[in-house]
């Protein structure tokens, strides 16, 4: 996947809020949106096991040590991760209330093609107590 952050790290814009600002700063494509955060992702392998690479960019903040969900949903369609590691957390950037957060889970080769597939509607991932809703991001808008 190799995402970039030198620019997000490097940032001093006053709208740590603004999504366009997140995905401006990132040389890769967002996958998903919610009102204050930007999720990142791609498919990786290594040694025949299957990762949903993630990076979130934005208010998330947590330390996280019981690991974390990521549901799909779409029209007839409903896949469930679960996080590789139950350990990680947040960091800060040097944008004001912006934060980093690297999450992979793990997919089994059976569902990557449906999940490509898949026309989705929503992306929620559940980290500790929070649920965030993301909407598939077009950048065509």
């Amino acid at each position: 996947m190799g995402l970039s952050l030198s620019k997000l790290f490097n940032k001093t814009e006053t709208s740590a809020d603004s999504i366009d600002a997140i995905i401006a700063s990132v040389e890769h494509d967002a996958y998903g949106v919610s009102d204050s955060n930007v999720l990142f992702s791609g498919l990786n392998e290594l040694g025949g096991y299957f990762f949903f690479q993630t990076i979130v960019v934005g208010s998330l903040k947590v330390k996280c040590k019981n690991g974390a969900r990521l549901t799909f949903k779409g029209k007839n369609f409903e896949l469930t991760l679960n996080s590789d590691s139950l350990e990680f957390e947040s960091h800060h950037t040097e944008v004001k209330g912006r934060f980093v957060t690297n999450i992979d889970f793990q997919i089994e080769e059976k569902d990557i093609k449906s999940l490509q597939n898949a026309t989705l509607s929503e992306i929620v991932l559940h980290v500790k107590k929070k649920e965030l809703l993301f909407t598939k991001y077009n950048s065509e808008k």
